[in-house]
């Protein structure tokens, strides 16, 4: 199947890296951040991190929280080529989280993925989320994606420049296909090339 490696994997429990994670990882802030696969040990901490975006902003168009359950049911689907990723620091504690997905279910799409990128709110602004999303260029590039797409809600100009920081352009607008809080919100939809 595309954008997976013979024989490499990565771990869904513990520590361990597997031979392709300690391949492209290897980055650490100032701070002692550093970002690794996600495991299913993570699931509370990236499960707060999501709900809080879900109830309080528009940042995820996802309008009911996600149970334990489902989050771990999430991270288990993400592996291989389409991984989640977290951003720690030294003590362990989960600071963001990210993750590839498949772009469009049609085979001729499987050459692009689709990133996403969250960062908790006592974390911003400490280059956590460009920590993440260069990890999961890196991982893209190494699966043998071609290209990356980020869909971004058009009030979220950190996002927005984040990405454009990373090499993205700007591809488009959806105008208005989301609804939340009572508000119409627009996709905005960045590009890279790998």
């Amino acid at each position: 199947m595309f954008g997976y490696l013979p024989g490499v994997g990565r771990p869904t429990s513990g520590s361990e890296p597997s031979a392709f994670e300690a391949q492209i990882t290897g980055a650490r802030d100032d701070a002692g951040t550093t970002v690794r696969a996600a495991t299913l040990d993570d699931a509370t901490a990236t499960l707060e991190i999501h709900n809080l975006e879900v109830t309080d902003s528009t940042v995820l168009l996802d309008l009911v929280p996600r149970s334990l359950a489902e989050q771990r049911e999430w991270l288990a689907q993400h592996t291989g080529g389409h991984p989640a990723v977290v951003a720690v620091n030294d003590a362990g504690e989960v600071l963001g989280y990210g993750s590839l997905s498949t772009f469009r279910s049609r085979p001729a799409y499987a050459t692009t993925v689709e990133d996403s990128v969250y960062v908790r709110r006592d974390a911003r602004g400490r280059g956590v989320g460009r920590m993440i999303l260069d990890d999961l260029v890196v991982r893209a590039t190494a699966h043998g994606f071609h290209s990356m797409v980020a869909r971004v809600v058009g009030q979220n100009e950190t996002s927005i420049a984040l990405h454009r920081a990373c090499g993205f352009e700007l591809v488009g607008v959806e105008r208005e296909v989301g609804r939340k809080f009572g508000r119409w919100l627009d996709i905005v939809e960045l590009q890279l090339l790998l």
